[in-house]
């Protein structure tokens, strides 16, 4: 490979600028437009020189300087979610080289990164969810040409003993009975203690008009129930997975969207004894408009103390807490972890802490972080998994195996459903001070 090579202010004219950025400056680097065709290219071949089974998913950042030619120095991420430092020449006569790779070492705490799916009949995904049944794990989300569009329908994966995902199946859709059909909504894998695994959904031309679904499976999702609707007044988990009490009893984090303007939007619970044959529930716990809160997920602090996190219009995560294993429920406020009106997932580990997963910004939904708390009340910085501007990585989900290992899905990009496995015994932490993510 070829040194980078530095000359004089008088081989500028030589090499071109790329369009709508200054010019480079000769012998330093300069900041480039990642979306520049020049600097694409030099990715791309960067990708393909180094492994030709790779391609070039994005180029996160770019820089340029003048040589015989022009070095580009690039940030970039590979078709398989790994990120690389590379330094690509272009030459005079307008070929390539690369100069160097090094591939950006992940955190020690991530184990795994793939796409579920990645290709399939449809253009669009979103919220993910995931459970671990007998015979392994399975995940589901909502597909078709874009959200609210009546073709979306509910689509399932399984997890092989190979490892390998099998192709998302149809499972769950809009059609009605009078042949007029409705999208489907944010899916939700629960496996209670030895009952079959249960599938909640939402169908309806927006969540103000929707309903709640629930089909269930005998056999790891392999083969699914005929849809059940959910009463009127119930919508089973809006978003995040429920949880079992001690008693058997099955928690429903959900939430309430009304079509007034402005939209008052307020959490409550819902449960059931005896899966999902009868039902009660919480009145709306707050007035929806100074908190706008939905989409809540449970957090066991200890004997009958939860706590519900999630998401705001106020620009943060707010927070709840039960003493009485969430028959009542205490006051709702915010917390100082910021949230764009994007939705969030939580977990309690067996060691007791918890994980909230979260895109850590005010607006957009990229990054998309993991925070650890020991109480509830104070996180602390763990892991960054995705950190492209202007990009969408949201709607995660999140559990716990019997393992002990962590497992993530998400949306990326409304493109593909991405898995993360992180063992949280190895996860490092940082404090953040008034909200904000350490550098």
């Amino acid at each position: 490979m070829k040194p980078i090579l530095f000359l004089t202010l008088a081989l500028f004219a030589i090499a071109p600028a790329s369009h709508g950025q200054q010019p480079p400056l000769a012998g330093g680097f300069s900041q480039a437009a990642n979306t520049d065709a020049e600097v694409l290219k030099a990715a791309q071949f960067a990708v393909k020189a180094h492994d030709a089974k790779l391609t070039l998913q994005s180029v996160n950042a770019a820089e340029q300087q003048v040589v015989a030619g022009i070095n580009y120095k690039l940030k970039l991420t590979t078709s398989d979610g790994r990120k690389a430092d590379t330094v690509v020449w272009r030459k005079l006569n307008g070929s390539h080289e690369l100069t160097s790779w090094q591939w950006i070492a992940a955190d020690p705490a991530i184990l795994t990164t793939e796409y579920i799916y990645d290709t399939g009949p449809y253009p669009q995904i979103h919220a993910t969810t995931i459970v671990e049944t007998p015979t392994g794990l399975v995940t589901a989300w909502f597909g078709g040409t874009a959200e609210r569009n009546p073709d979306v329908c509910i689509w399932v994966s399984r997890q092989l003993p190979d490892g390998k995902w099998t192709e998302g199946v149809e499972t769950a859709n809009g059609v009605q009975a009078d042949g007029s059909r409705h999208p489907t909504w944010n899916p939700v894998l629960f496996q209670p203690k030895d009952a079959p695994l249960m599938l909640f959904y939402k169908v309806g031309p927006s969540p103000s008009t929707w309903w709640g679904e629930l089909k269930t499976s005998e056999d790891g999702g392999k083969t699914w129930s005929a849809a059940q609707k959910l009463p009127k007044g119930i919508f089973g988990p809006i978003k995040n997975k429920p949880v079992q009490l001690a008693n058997g009893d099955i928690l429903c984090p959900t939430s309430n969207e009304t079509d007034t303007k402005p939209s008052a939007w307020a959490i409550y619970f819902e449960r059931t004894a005896d899966l999902g044959k009868t039902w009660t529930r919480t009145e709306l716990l707050h007035d929806g408009l100074k908190i706008g809160a939905i989409q809540p997920s449970i957090l066991f602090l200890g004997g009958d103390k939860l706590q519900a996190v999630g998401r705001t219009k106020q620009g943060k995560v707010f927070q709840i807490n039960s003493d009485d294993a969430g028959k009542t429920w205490g006051e709702i406020s915010l917390i100082d972890l910021p949230n764009p009106n994007s939705g969030t997932d939580a977990v309690t580990l067996a060691d007791g802490r918890h994980l909230l997963i979260y895109n850590h910004t005010a607006k957009g939904r990229s990054p998309l972080n993991l925070a650890v708390s020991k109480d509830g009340k104070t996180w602390e910085a763990a892991l960054v998994f995705e950190d492209e501007p202007k990009k969408e990585f949201s709607y995660p989900a999140i559990i716990q195996t019997k393992d002990g290992l962590v497992h993530i899905t998400y949306t990326w990009k409304r493109a593909k459903v991405k898995h993360v496995v992180v063992d949280p015994a190895k996860l490092t932490t940082k404090p953040m001070t008034n909200g904000q993510w350490p550098q």
